[in-house]
């Protein structure tokens, strides 16, 4: 066995045009498969980081029956008393935040705007002196300020003032209906304009003061939702369960639901976006397997005659056909190892400075929780598939012909050409 390692070995340095040319072209497919894999992934985690951040919040407590009448946000659905459990939260060590959150006509009537008209929009009725703890908005203005506790203003997301033609400074007006049936109009200043890496909610933003919604919307000191905030590398449902107990919400007519269960959609739809990622990734992996089969098979029948010598001299099939796959191992290997630096490399740039397809996100929606920039991220878990795939596909490739080589007769392997 010292022997065969050694002959091949040898063969590596021997046939250095040929072993610099096969690994080469491994090395890029290997390459490839590295960089398309962190860019998915890349996508997936910040999406679920960004929904966590701008829209869910970790996991969040509401009436048990808002949730199937969410869609039409019903205010009557609301909690009584969330300062309460919000302090009992917190006693235990918990951050949480109080919401209300109501739908509403949006009128344009300012010249500022682009048109006249109106609009239907959704409105977050935020805590400005807790919101930050739970949500990451305190670095995403990009003009103006948040609004203030009782004010009349309203915060307003960057596509949202993009497109309607909005300013700081310029007033709107929203008509809804308050807690009861009655209809209620509601002059709002836009005191700020919010930036954040989640396109959702820049497409649709517009967040005003708790109490000054309260008292429009004759809701007193209720809210629809109170949202926590969990460590990233906490087991939610662990901690879902836990607050259940704290609050023992099975006595109450409140219920408490984790990210996931907020965002069934995004999830279904990452799921199946993942099945098309493996697709995508195994079509890479079957590109690069091709590049490496033809290159691994012509250096293979370039060999038939040394194959017939090496018979002729007496070597054992057997030790031929392991010198053979040993020494497509080692290029295998060496093209793996190219391929895991240069990919490396590569992906540093991707992880650090991505690559940025704002021009493509901005109009259209590709169900990523991305404005711009895509990401690369750093997975052990490719590299070593990345470095086992490309040892054993060229062991696994170099067997096949070697085998068909060793059923010719002496003769024939020596005169072919």
């Amino acid at each position: 066995m010292k022997f065969i390692i050694t002959l091949a070995l040898k063969n590596l340095t021997r046939y250095k045009r040929r072993t610099i040319i096969t690994s080469s072209a491994i090395a890029l497919g290997l390459m490839m498969f590295i960089l398309v894999d962190s860019l998915l992934m890349g996508a997936e985690y910040e999406s679920v980081r960004n929904l966590k951040w701008y829209e869910t919040s970790s996991a969040r407590i509401m009436h048990e029956e808002y949730w199937n009448e969410r869609m039409m946000r019903p205010l009557d659905l609301s909690i009584s008393n969330p300062d309460s459990i919000i302090e009992t939260l917190e006693s235990n060590g918990i951050v949480a935040t109080k919401r209300t959150t109501f739908s509403a006509d949006m009128i344009l009537n300012n010249i500022d705007f682009k048109e006249e008209g109106n609009m239907s929009v959704v409105v977050q009725a935020i805590d400005p002196e807790r919101d930050n703890l739970v949500f990451r908005f305190e670095n995403t203005l990009i003009e103006g300020r948040f609004v203030s506790s009782g004010a009349n203003e309203i915060n307003i997301g960057s596509w949202f003032a993009e497109d309607i033609g909005a300013k700081v400074g310029s007033y709107i007006t929203l008509v809804t209906r308050g807690n009861g049936g009655f209809y209620e109009a509601m002059d709002l200043e836009i005191v700020g304009i919010i930036n954040c890496p989640n396109p959702n909610v820049n497409r649709t933003l517009i967040m005003m003061p708790i109490d000054t919604a309260s008292d429009y919307l004759a809701m007193g000191n209720s809210a629809t939702e109170i949202n926590i905030l969990l460590k990233d590398s906490s087991d939610v449902e662990k901690e879902v369960a836990h607050i259940r107990e704290i609050l023992k919400i099975e006595s109450t007519p409140y219920t408490i639901m984790d990210w996931k269960e907020l965002a069934r959609d995004y999830v279904a739809i990452a799921e199946t976006k993942r099945g098309a990622s493996g697709m995508i990734l195994f079509l890479v992996f079957i590109i690069a397997a091709v590049g490496i089969s033809n290159t691994m098979l012509m250096a293979m029948y370039e060999r038939i005659r040394e194959l017939g010598m090496m018979r002729a001299l007496g070597m054992k099939d057997r030790s031929i056909q392991l010198l053979f796959i040993v020494e497509a191992g080692g290029i295998g290997l060496l093209g793996a190892i190219i391929g895991i630096l240069f990919g490396s490399i590569a992906n540093y740039f991707l992880v650090k400075y991505g690559i940025n397809l704002g021009f493509i996100l901005r109009d259209m929606d590709i169900g990523y929780r991305i404005t711009s920039v895509m990401r690369g991220v750093w997975s052990v878990k490719t590299i070593l598939t990345t470095l086992f795939s490309g040892l054993f596909l060229s062991m696994i490739v170099a067997y096949l012909p070697t085998r068909r080589a060793l059923k010719m007769d002496i003769p024939s392997a020596l005169h072919h050409q």
